[in-house]
């Protein structure tokens, strides 16, 4: 198959994927935040949170592994993509003991008077964060396995996978309803055992599978190729950790001066995000591969154009839905959640601005990965992210409301993708210029006309369920202006024969069913 319908494939698996998890998702939060209440909700946010978040830890983790397959399998080396799996296996191994052992040790001071929770919780709430403490585990040995499956370019039992996941959550939550027990206990064994289940079903196919996931050489470890893996999933796990570390400590400090109720609001804002953010989040998966096999075969010039792609396209995505979830969130909320948590909306609008920004150059992260010089980028722009935190903590001192926080977070992201700009400028020779004719003047035009839109119908129509309204509309404007102004002439071309093609196919079943 070639690579352009490839990517057109996986896309269509994983938005099937999404389509199904994202819904069943939200219902099943609406379900577990009834069950447990706002409070015990929004501890578990604050402890577990991390589990809310072990997707970008996941995701960051396996680019390391699918880098090195991809770029070999670009070289067609058989024998260096068993290696590369063998040792990635081991190293995570290694990986998983000590984040456990460090999240067991931090854990013995989080809960001596450090975090605001109430007494009688205290046990219950370090119940969870042993729970938690599991779930990274599983998490991190199946990096090796998720890795070689997005290599591979498998999306289809990775959107097995997460459905299974998917339905098991929803399980949990019904099962909240039944239980006599200490329902935040319930929930967190629960939960962690999702992790286990997705382990076993992940390690289980890609054994029988690919030739290259193999145990043939565990314990004899290629030192050169250890270490190069060490060095880049070491830097990998430094960006994920100040991502995690920026969204955890920004957690910690609304509860020391907030409290469990705005973590609870918190924990909306980062489930909404992480939802849409979903959208973008395919594309990038579909087409990470091709960016790395690009790399691995001396076409760096094909390589840019595609993180081009996927930093344009990402955005795209996500503010189809995004731009006019944040005009209507107030409605959106109340029929999903039925009773919102103070100051949920403004924290849901900010946390989808802040994602928008990072889209504009999600597509040069991944550029970044395949040329395997990540290093100093990571060390920069992860400890650029960390800046989030000094800045909320002297906000909130200072007696600034809440939402002022996430208005510091989006200008941390602004920061942090200029920065990501000139790595890739230095590293891979991006054109600085190229990018903003490719991507950012192509976005003005098209996200302006959302905009207006959006705001028009908020303004002007009032009557139940308009947000279906200002949805419907700002996909139609969004779409066809993105047509019209948002595309290059190459992406044009693709996009016509990618049609032409398919009308030719369905023109040619029908015409079969009537012989």
């Amino acid at each position: 198959m070639k690579s352009g319908n490839k990517v057109v494939m996986n896309m269509g698996v994983l938005y099937a994927r999404m389509l199904i998890t994202m819904g069943i998702s939200l219902y099943a939060t609406r379900l577990v935040l009834t069950a447990l209440g706002a409070a015990d909700y929004g501890l578990f946010n604050l402890i577990a949170g991390l589990i809310a978040m072990l997707s970008f830890l996941n995701t960051a983790m396996a680019t390391s592994t699918q880098r090195f397959l991809s770029f070999y399998q670009g070289k067609d080396d058989l024998g260096m993509q068993k290696k590369v799996f063998s040792n990635s296996l081991i190293l995570h191994l290694g990986i998983g003991i000590v984040i456990v052992a460090g999240l067991e040790i931090a854990g013995l001071f989080l809960f001596d008077g450090f975090l605001n929770i109430p007494q009688d919780r205290i046990h219950i709430a370090q119940m969870i964060y042993h729970f938690m403490s599991l779930t990274v585990f599983f998490t991190v040995i199946a990096v090796p396995f998720t890795g070689s499956l997005v290599a591979h370019e498998n999306m289809l039992w990775v959107a097995v996978v997460n459905v299974v996941e998917t339905l098991l959550k929803l399980g949990i939550a019904y099962l909240l309803y039944l239980v006599s027990e200490d329902k935040l206990a319930v929930y967190g064994l629960l939960t962690a055992g999702i992790s286990i289940v997705s382990f076993l079903l992940y390690a289980v196919y890609c054994f029988r599978k690919y030739p290259d996931c193999t145990l043939e050489g565990i314990f004899s470890v290629d030192t050169k190729l250890i270490k190069e893996l060490t060095s880049f999933a070491g830097w990998n796990l430094f960006g994920s950790l100040c991502a995690l570390g920026r969204a955890e400590g920004l957690a910690i400090l609304l509860n020391i001066f907030l409290g469990t109720i705005v973590n609870a609001a918190f924990g909306i804002a980062n489930q909404v995000a992480a939802q849409l953010n979903f959208f973008s989040f395919t594309l990038l998966r579909a087409i990470n591969p091709q960016i790395m096999k690009s790399e691995g075969a001396a076409n760096r010039e094909k390589m840019l154009r595609l993180s081009m792609i996927g930093s344009k396209f990402g955005f795209f995505l996500l503010a189809f839905v995004a731009v006019p979830c944040i005009f209507e969130m107030n409605a959106i909320l109340r029929l999903w959640l039925t009773k919102v948590p103070e100051y949920t909306v403004v924290f849901c609008s900010l946390m989808l601005c802040a994602t928008l920004i990072n889209q504009l150059t999600i597509g040069l992260q991944s550029a970044v990965q395949a040329t395997g010089k990540v290093k100093a980028y990571q060390m920069v722009v992860g400890s650029v992210l960390l800046l989030a935190l000094p800045l909320a903590y002297l906000l909130l001192k200072l007696g600034y409301a809440p939402y002022y926080v996430f208005v510091g977070y989006c200008f941390v992201e602004l920061i942090a993708c200029t920065l990501r700009l000139f790595f890739l400028k230095s590293i891979a020779g991006l054109s600085i210029s190229l990018y903003f004719s490719n991507v950012i003047y192509k976005i003005i035009v098209p996200l302006c006309l959302l905009i207006l839109t959006c705001y028009l119908s908020v303004s002007y129509l009032h009557f139940e369920f308009r947000f279906f309204f200002t949805g419907a509309a700002g996909v139609l404007v969004f779409a066809t202006s993105i047509y019209l102004f948002g595309l290059c002439e190459d992406e044009k071309f693709f996009l016509k024969k990618m049609m032409s093609g398919f009308l030719d196919k369905l023109h040619t079943k029908k015409q079969l069913k009537h012989i």
